[in-house]
């Protein structure tokens, strides 16, 4: 087998072209996932039974159930019901709510580390829960739960191939559609291969940075 360098020099434009795609379905995607995942915090915290009981059995459904299924019912069953979305709108609603259910364990967890001490000291200042969570408990949490939220997001870059199954022509998708045109599949899936490697080191570092800035 001989490596073919006018076939990766060929495929450079899919591949940017699907780079952009995988991109923009990583970052929203994890915006929806850790702010719809810190809602699911909140409420699951809520004295209200008829709030924190739906949203457990919401979120325990939702991460019990494989992403793929997940993914095909907001593609192919709600346009039944007359909610059509186009294929990388639901992909990114898809990743960022299956994430969400996970992103809302690790906000949890960040929530029950800050100190008893936290929420007496502002209980003893008279402080209305808005303030108190806002001021005082979310700042304290959110520098705790950085590294797991950042797992995260290398799990979601890893995912993203997946919405090559509703015809979102992410990374991979260009690739197999590349390969399929050209009968060639060795380069462009080893480009693909190195830049998820390349992508997925990046953001470990940045978020490195991040969680040092953090702790100071």
């Amino acid at each position: 087998m001989r490596w073919d360098w006018s076939a990766v020099r060929e495929f450079m434009p899919h591949f940017w072209d699907g780079l952009l795609v995988t991109l923009q379905a990583l970052v929203l995607g994890s915006l929806i996932s850790f702010s719809l995942g810190l809602v699911w915090a909140l409420l699951i915290r809520t004295p209200t039974r008829w709030v924190r009981w739906p949203v457990g059995v919401v979120t325990e459904f939702v991460r019990n159930t494989p992403l793929l299924v997940q993914l095909f019912f907001l593609f192919y069953v709600l346009p039944e019901w007359g909610l059509t979305f186009s294929a990388l709108t639901t992909g990114v609603f898809a990743i960022g709510l299956h994430y969400s259910t996970y992103t809302m364990q690790v906000y949890r967890a960040g929530i029950e580390a800050v100190p008893a001490g936290q929420w007496e000291a502002a209980t003893a200042l008279s402080l209305p829960a808005r303030r108190t969570w806002f001021a005082v408990i979310l700042p304290q949490a959110v520098r705790r739960v950085v590294p797991p939220l950042g797992n995260y997001v290398i799990s979601m870059l890893k995912d993203t191939p997946i919405l090559m199954s509703i015809t979102v022509l992410e990374m991979l998708g260009q690739a197999r559609l590349f390969s399929q045109q050209h009968f060639q599949f060795t380069e462009p899936v080893t480009v693909i291969g190195v830049a998820f490697i390349v992508i997925s080191y990046l953001a470990s570092l940045l978020l490195r940075t991040l969680e040092r800035r953090l702790v100071r």
